[in-house]
């Protein structure tokens, strides 16, 4: 590369060229424009522009020489490998290292150090945790050894964790409120829609104590548990969480934690959507004032009989834009499969205006004929071959759908047992196929408030990524601080995974990008750099395309990475 000096009447401009050969003949190309000789006088306070620029260039010609350096490095198969020395480490951690920064968890961990006053890095204990989490979810002892296979390793001691687990519960709420402010400079959230959930996680325990109590398992374990309230903005970045005894009924953890984000978010107007379990009178009520709102999915079945009957009657439905009227009977099961037919009149329960939106589709029809079939399949084999199997089943189970008769031969009740399927519930069961209702407040269009109650699955594959991927549960913890220090790390792995998630467009499954993250290792070769080992494909090229950055190339070299990792901390 060299300096070219382009000379015009009233101006003179400065560039970097590069000769070039392409097809056999000679050219030269523009690498970079440094400005014009007055831009760049003022730029350098008074220093020779072309004096600068030539040195520019030196530089830029010793570090293009160094890049295209080929290494050689020397191995013997009859050299063995040094004992206690690790040769292998992990980069894809540098991914969430960048989201990391740009949350200004660095800064909030500063914030925290300089309160307390401690000794240890709380920074590096923190980060460490969050990426351990996403990457290799696993216990504190075991994440503090597996830390030391990131590139960059860590500067405390084990202990260092367990005292940091005390201050992050203490900090918990700041953390939130500092995240939340923080996120607003990476992009604009949607704040206009609020999802709320609660789900519970088991210890492996029997005795209770403090937050961790017997409740109602959504998993069904006999163990004591504790619930996690959970708020996900519209695109379904998480907002702010909670953690209450397991004991608790979850429909009384909405309110603190909205009036949470209300006051240390100063978020003000917002419409709150949840499911029926969570959608106590109570709630909605709280949100039917200052400018919020409410859509809850609502049970057709627990309907009062009046609005039930309305609900199933065929006649009356309608298309999204149209005005013409439908009769269910007499949809075309080709043609209408895919379209979703809606009613809605205003209703007053418990002295609540609200709106009830109830609507139909075949496609949600056959979905649930279909799930209930495999249902009755599951019962009679049941029945034939394992009727031991057989407990108290749940509303969803497939044990409901059996029937139980004590009889003996002369009618009488007994001890003996008749099993079969119950054909009067799964007839009932049948009506209700297809319908679905949504009570809301809101006067917008149909189509709108259906869209907005759709997104609801989101914030339930955020519960399933936490359980399943972070392997959250069972919680092997059992002071209460240090449980919610554990729920406030896996928080800001949830919010720092869902922001990776969007940066690459969405276009892979959770699984598919933690296991790409986490075969992201590289091979150290010794005074020269790094060398990946994993297999480069769409996935890292999307990847290093979203963070303008790459690290799949043959060799990384020490000057490159530590540029890289520069990158990463700001």
């Amino acid at each position: 590369m060299r300096l070219k000096i382009s000379e015009s009447k009233n101006s003179k401009s400065l560039y970097v060229i590069e000769s070039t050969y392409i097809d056999g003949k000679h050219s030269s190309r523009v690498v970079e424009k440094l400005g014009t000789f007055n831009e760049l006088l003022k730029k350098l306070d008074g220093q020779d522009p072309i004096e600068w620029a030539k040195e520019y260039i030196k530089e830029l010609n010793i570090k293009e020489k160094e890049d295209k350096r080929e290494v050689i490095h020397k191995y013997s198969p009859t050299k063995i490998i040094p004992k206690n020395k690790q040769r292998a480490f992990n980069g894809g951690y540098l991914f969430l290292q960048r989201i990391y920064f740009q949350l200004g968890l660095h800064k909030i961990c500063g914030m925290i150090s300089k309160k307390y006053k401690f000794k240890y890095d709380l920074d590096s204990i923190l980060s460490r945790l969050i990426y351990g989490r996403i990457i290799f979810p696993s216990s504190k002892l075991s994440t503090y050894k597996l830390s030391k296979k990131l590139i960059e390793q860590p500067n405390f001691a084990l202990h260092h964790i367990y005292r940091a687990l005390g201050v992050i519960a203490k900090e918990s709420n700041l953390i939130q409120s500092e995240l939340y402010k923080n996120s607003l400079k990476m992009s604009k959230r949607n704040t206009g829609i609020l999802y709320y959930d609660c789900t519970n996680f088991f210890f492996e325990i029997e005795e209770e104590s403090g937050l961790k109590q017997y409740g109602v398992s959504k998993e069904h374990r006999p163990n004591p548990i504790v619930q996690m309230g959970l708020f996900m903005d519209g695109d379904g970045i998480p907002l702010s969480f909670s953690i209450t005894e397991g004991n608790k009924n979850e429909q009384t953890t909405l309110r603190p934690l909205e009036q949470q984000i209300l006051t240390d978010f100063e978020l003000s107007k917002f419409v709150v959507c949840t499911d029926a379990g969570l959608a106590s009178n109570e709630n909605r009520r709280f949100n039917d004032r200052n400018g919020r709102a409410f859509i809850t999915t609502q049970s057709i079945k627990k309907l009062k009989d009046h609005l039930k009957k309305w609900a199933l009657n065929p006649e009356g439905w309608h298309l999204p834009n149209m005005e013409d009227q439908f009769n269910l009977d007499y949809l075309d099961p080709e043609k209408d499969y895919d379209k979703i037919y809606y009613k809605e009149r205003w209703i007053n329960e418990n002295n609540l205006e609200q709106r009830l939106i109830v609507t139909f589709s075949l496609k949600y029809k056959n979905y649930q004929r279909e799930i209930r079939n495999n249902q009755i399949n599951r019962a009679e084999k049941v029945i034939k071959k394992n009727p031991g199997k057989l407990k108290k089943a749940n509303q969803n189970d497939y044990k409901r759908l059996i029937a139980k008769t004590n009889y003996t031969q002369y009618g009488e009740l007994a001890e003996e047992q008749h099993l079969s399927l119950d054909e009067e519930l799964i007839i009932n069961e049948e009506r209700f196929d297809g319908f679905y209702g949504v009570c809301t407040n809101l006067e917008d269009e149909i189509s709108k408030i259906i869209k907005i109650n759709q997104g609801r699955w989101e914030i339930e594959e955020t519960f399933r990524i936490m359980k399943k991927e972070f392997k959250a549960r069972p919680v092997h913890l059992s002071r209460d601080d240090r449980i919610i220090a554990h729920f406030t790390t896996c928080f800001i792995a949830l919010l720092v995974y869902r922001l990776l998630e969007k940066r690459i467009d969405e276009k892979y499954t959770a699984n598919e990008i933690i296991y790409g993250i986490r075969e992201m290792n590289f091979y150290k070769i010794e005074h020269e750099g790094y060398s990946p080992i994993y297999t480069r494909n769409d996935f890292t090229d999307d990847l290093h395309e979203a963070y303008e950055f790459r690290t799949d190339y043959e060799i990384i070299t020490k000057k490159t990475l530590k540029e890289i990792i520069k990158k990463t901390k700001r």
